[in-house]
């Protein structure tokens, strides 16, 4: 983690307790052989309920991360992950939480996409074509500009 916070949707002047537990998160960015990447929206009756997100979910007592991202990806899309390691980490200050998103990158995985909790599924190059772009998601669409050596549109 490079020490800074992403504050999400906070009106200038807010104050938010600094002794909030940081929940953590496993994330999974599919990345297919062409390329492109796998974005899911979140479904209904969660926070930020049809934002377009990485797909993952929070580490259970005493999970890996990699152990947590293997369970929420076969309990969410339906797929088995190959190796996964952490890439990068992010500390998103969002109104409901504080959150520690762990992002791994995948490259090999079986199964067929299922949306198990009714959400939506998009192949996705930058610029991603679906909105809105859950805000924890922005850095690693940068981070994926950077690595390739190109721009966002």
């Amino acid at each position: 983690m490079n020490g800074q916070v992403l504050v999400v949707d906070a009106e200038p002047g807010t104050v938010r307790p600094i002794d909030r537990p940081v929940v953590d998160v496993a994330v999974g960015v599919l990345i297919a052989p062409d390329g492109r990447f796998l974005l899911t929206s979140r479904p209904m009756g969660k926070v930020y309920e049809g934002y377009w997100e990485f797909p993952g979910g929070k580490l259970e007592a005493c999970e890996s991360v990699e152990q947590a991202l293997r369970r929420e990806l076969q309990e969410e899309i339906g797929v088995t992950i190959g190796a996964a390691h952490i890439w990068r980490d992010s500390l998103v200050d969002y109104p409901h939480a504080l959150v520690r998103l762990h992002f791994c990158k995948v490259y090999d995985w079986t199964g067929e996409l299922q949306m198990r909790e009714g959400q939506q599924f998009s192949w996705e190059g930058v610029p991603v074509r679906c909105e809105p772009i859950l805000p924890g998601t922005v850095p690693v669409l940068e981070w994926l500009v950077q690595e390739r050596g190109s721009a966002p549109n």
